[in-house]
């Protein structure tokens, strides 16, 4: 069995899951992911969406202000999720269909416990061919 097919989410996910609210600046977000070391946050409720460094280096290059330009206005939404439980190589697809580098990750009561990224992933992989 290869690792896609064994590893389960929980095994490589960032937890817990940083978020912002909507209404902060990108400005704010970017200094909540430098402090975490992180590129995606969640942004909560009813509309949940993720900002990601991506988001943040388009809406500068688009030349908002990132003190008045709003998490909300850049966000992506609605936000794709995945289970804890789910293994790899499901996430590896998704990954690949939508076009994201991150997926909130959700426990069986449906709250948000962590995020999985592409690095998350990728690292797993490295380190089972030094295993």
């Amino acid at each position: 069995m290869s690792v896609l097919t064994e590893t389960r989410v929980e095994a490589v996910m960032t937890a817990p899951v940083e978020t912002i609210p909507s209404d902060a600046t990108i400005r704010e977000a970017a200094e909540v992911m430098r402090d975490h070391d992180i590129s995606a946050l969640l942004v909560p409720g009813v509309d949940a969406g993720i900002f990601t460094s991506t988001d943040l280096r388009d809406a500068i290059a688009d030349g908002r202000d990132p003190d008045q330009c709003r998490v909300a206005d850049v966000m992506t939404t609605p936000v794709e999720s995945v289970t804890a439980e789910l293994r790899l190589g499901e996430v590896v697809a998704m990954l690949t269909t939508y076009g994201f580098n991150h997926l909130p990750v959700r426990d069986s009561d449906g709250d948000y416990v962590g995020i999985v990224s592409s690095t998350d992933i990728k690292e797993r992989l490295a380190a089972s061919v030094d295993e």
